[in-house]
């Protein structure tokens, strides 16, 4: 910029002797103002201080313009309004020159102008692809079924769309429709997948509202055995209703947990009490098992094994129940004693077994007679002098002697 402060306002105007003040520029001479009465210099100082005002707008301006601090359209009607103060301005000085330099402002400005777009275009394009990422993410999350991260995610990607500028519009409405589809598409499935919950909740609390209806009159029973069981079916049905409404369902679980501790609790009393009684059964049960464990184990006089076995059973029978974990290694105690008398009570029909004894006594009367006749073979082999034949003969006689010997002793048993 050219400051025209150290030139002499003679260079640019004069004033004439009624006090009249010129200024001249290309255009020629023409009159500024009058101010009578006067020295020629205090005149000229006047208008030139006007100038050194314009001097200062402009330069002021130039220096506004190259920081960028106006934008093109600001820069140019602030050139055009000082332009005009410049043109027939009522002050002398180099009024040409701040003309020139308010002209040699226009390529600063169109240059301006040009990186400005090419700014605005960088950024539109920045923007552009911004948006197109968020449209993105948002189609995607409106097929998904987080539908608390989902909302709270909508939430802020219109925060965000919302801070960004707005680029040519065809785009920019093209992009935003797709964006609040997306969100649209979301919120429906969102609101959807709500009500069919509320739905399958308010049938859940039906469900258990009916299992605790049924659930107070079995409280109080003392069937305890049925009703256990009943509680436990109800139990089956309450975890499969599922979840009532958050704000009843606490409370509703309470009422039945309160039902069932008031059945159990009171099962657990009564059977404490059995319990107690039980012991004592259980202490007689034990004592008169081994009482007929020494009497009838092992089984010498049947008889008297299976009468002892039988008093001994309605004994055990009369003295009623024991306590449960016990049951089992009584009932194999006795299983064993009853044991003991039936494989006796088999021992002794097969050995009174009359088909058997018959077959015994057909077995040693076969093999007597094979024994004989082979004993006469050897007489016949020694006459003849058959030396061979005779002594596999014995040979045989020997086998069939074994055989007899023990078909003597199945025979023998028979007879005790």
């Amino acid at each position: 910029m050219v400051a025209m402060t150290s030139s002499s306002p003679a260079d640019f105007g004069r004033v004439d002797p009624d006090g009249t003040v010129y200024v001249r520029t290309a255009e020629g001479e023409r009159s500024v103002g009058q101010i009578p009465d006067v020295t020629e210099a205090e005149a000229l100082a006047f208008y030139t201080r006007r100038f050194e005002a314009l001097d200062l707008e402009v330069s002021l301006l130039e220096r506004r313009i190259a920081s960028g601090a106006l934008s093109p359209d600001e820069a140019r009607h602030s050139i055009n309004t000082v332009t005009g103060n410049v043109t027939g301005a009522n002050a002398v000085g180099d009024l040409d020159g701040l003309t020139t330099r308010l002209q040699a402002l226009a390529p600063v400005l169109a240059q301006a102008s040009a990186e400005r777009r090419a700014e605005r275009a960088k950024q539109a394009e920045a923007t552009k692809a911004t948006k197109e990422g968020m449209v993105a993410e948002a189609e995607q999350l409106a097929l998904s079924n987080d539908w608390r991260g989902g909302v709270n995610r909508f939430r802020s990607l219109l925060d965000e769309w919302k801070a960004l500028p707005r680029i040519d519009r065809a785009t920019d409405d093209a992009l935003w429709h797709r964006f609040s589809t997306a969100r649209t598409t979301y919120t429906r499935r969102r609101k959807a997948q709500f009500a069919e919950q509320a739905e399958k909740r308010e049938g859940a609390r039906q469900l258990k509202e009916q299992i605790i209806a049924e659930a107070r009159p079995l409280a109080e029973s003392t069937d305890w055995g049925p009703t256990a069981g009943a509680f436990r079916d109800l139990m089956t049905r309450w975890k499969a209703a599922g979840s009532a409404p958050r704000e009843v369902d606490d409370a509703l679980w309470a009422e039945f947990r309160g039902l069932q501790d008031t059945f159990f609790n009171a099962r657990q009393s009564t059977l404490s009490q059995q319990d107690e009684e039980f012991k004592a059964n259980l202490d007689a049960k034990e004592a008169l098992l081994a009482k007929a464990e020494a009497e009838i184990v092992p089984v010498t006089d049947l008889d008297a094994s299976r009468n002892a076995f039988r008093t001994f059973l309605e004994q055990f029978n009369a003295l009623g129940k024991v306590p449960r974990e016990s049951i089992r290694g009584l009932d194999n105690r006795v299983r064993a004693l009853e044991t003991a008398v039936r494989q006796a009570e088999d021992a002794e029909w097969k050995r009174t077994d009359p088909e058997a004894r018959a077959r015994a006594e057909e077995t040693v009367a076969m093999l007597s007679s094979e024994i004989d006749k082979l004993s006469e073979k050897i007489t016949k082999a020694e006459a003849r002098g058959d030396k061979k034949a005779a002594d596999k003969a014995r040979d045989s006689i020997a086998t069939y002697q074994s055989w007899l010997d023990q078909a003597r002793e199945t025979l023998a048993d028979f007879s005790r």
